[in-house]
């Protein structure tokens, strides 16, 4: 039993230290790397906002723009990519296909869209979506007194 018990420990380390190794987030010079990387000729600066990575850049045409950058794929987010972006309607559809619940202050950010709702767990959450595909990038709770 002993053994068994051993046994199971170590496989669930493994297996936590996978799912660890798989959601390694991006840095900051990584980030910059990959906006360098995708045509981006100057990068004014870059912060964490909402579990993102959030860079205001420049073109090279000179056009100035605010992008997000998922920190764990390095996805980049640009609503001038040419990518066509979902409208409000189907936000909505998705995050209710989410679980999300109590909707309200839906607004879009660049190639992103930023909401409040409530989890299937009834916490008010605020999330980020994005607008290409409407996948959820990141959900925190809001506050801690619901």
């Amino acid at each position: 039993m002993l053994k068994s018990l051993f046994a199971t420990a170590a496989i669930a380390a493994a297996l936590s230290t996978s799912a660890h190794a798989q959601t390694k987030s991006l840095g900051m010079a990584d980030v910059e790397q990959k906006l360098r990387a995708a045509g981006y000729t100057q990068i004014h600066e870059i912060e964490r906002d909402d579990g993102l990575w959030e860079a205001d850049v420049s073109r090279a045409d000179g056009r100035f723009a605010e992008v997000w950058v998922d920190p764990v794929t390095g996805e980049i987010f640009d609503e001038q990519d040419g990518r066509a972006l979902l409208d409000s309607q189907q936000i909505l559809s998705r995050a209710a296909a989410a679980g999300l619940r109590d909707i309200h202050s839906l607004e879009r950010d660049g190639a992103t869209w930023s909401l409040e709702a409530r989890n299937a767990r009834n916490q008010r959450v605020e999330v980020r979506m994005s607008g290409i595909d409407g996948r959820i990038l990141h959900s925190e709770r809001d506050g801690w007194l619901d």
